[in-house]
């Protein structure tokens, strides 16, 4: 079971998200939290596999959340994966949101079979990248909004670029092995020379960082 705690300030909102999760047979929400704080707090206590997380709560925001429980989870050996769900999609929130360590951004509007398989994707150790947050990635590096140092970008492989290619459309380490028929061992090879060569050290921020050095 994939253990889930959904962090929303909205009643409402927050009981259909659980309601959504709930009818998964692989998911379990073990917790609540309408703010910033109660889902640290909640994520020392539970542990989760995974915080489902609103960016914008009273008190402690989704981005200063986020990174505690990054922080939390490397020191006590315990990590716990956030993918932000959320109605926002601003350079800033997005941008604050990978750089604090979460592992996915998606929108609630999104359908529901989208958010759960987000969910899924994210647990099992991929990245998970709503289509129009990409996009506006991608276009925040083509108009030069990151200004990158064409100079001092690393340089990757093409064999490395197909790979981060195909981990940023969310695909996990056996699905990449079979599109390019490798090995999968091969493929994690692959990512770890590139996490080397951007100075990142997971799937998210490797490939933001790709994108806005323009590599991608």
């Amino acid at each position: 079971m994939i253990r889930v705690v959904v962090a929303d300030d909205h009643p409402i909102v927050r009981s259909g998200i659980v309601g959504l999760l709930a009818a998964a047979d692989d998911i379990e929400v073990v917790g609540e939290a309408s703010s910033g704080e109660d889902a640290r707090r909640l994520t020392a206590e539970l542990r989760p596999d995974l915080v489902l997380m609103d960016l914008r709560m009273p008190g402690v925001g989704g981005v200063t959340a986020t990174a505690g429980i990054l922080a939390d989870g490397a020191a006590s050996g315990s990590p716990t994966r956030v993918l932000v769900l959320t109605t926002y999609e601003t350079d800033d929130d997005i941008i604050g949101a990978i750089e604090a360590g979460a592992s996915g951004y998606l929108l609630k509007a999104a359908p529901q079979d989208e958010i759960i398989e987000g969910v899924r994707a994210v647990a099992g150790g991929q990245t998970v990248l709503a289509p129009t947050i990409a996009a506006m990635l991608v276009q925040r590096v083509r108009t030069g909004t990151t200004a990158p140092d064409a100079a001092a970008a690393p340089r990757l492989s093409a064999r490395e670029v197909q790979v981060l290619t195909l981990v940023a459309a969310g695909h996990s380490n056996p699905q990449i092995a079979a599109t390019l028929f490798i090995g999968e061992a091969t493929v994690k090879t692959h990512l770890l020379h590139v996490f080397e060569k951007l100075a990142v050290s997971d799937r998210t921020r490797a490939v933001t960082r790709a994108m806005e050095l323009g590599l991608l």
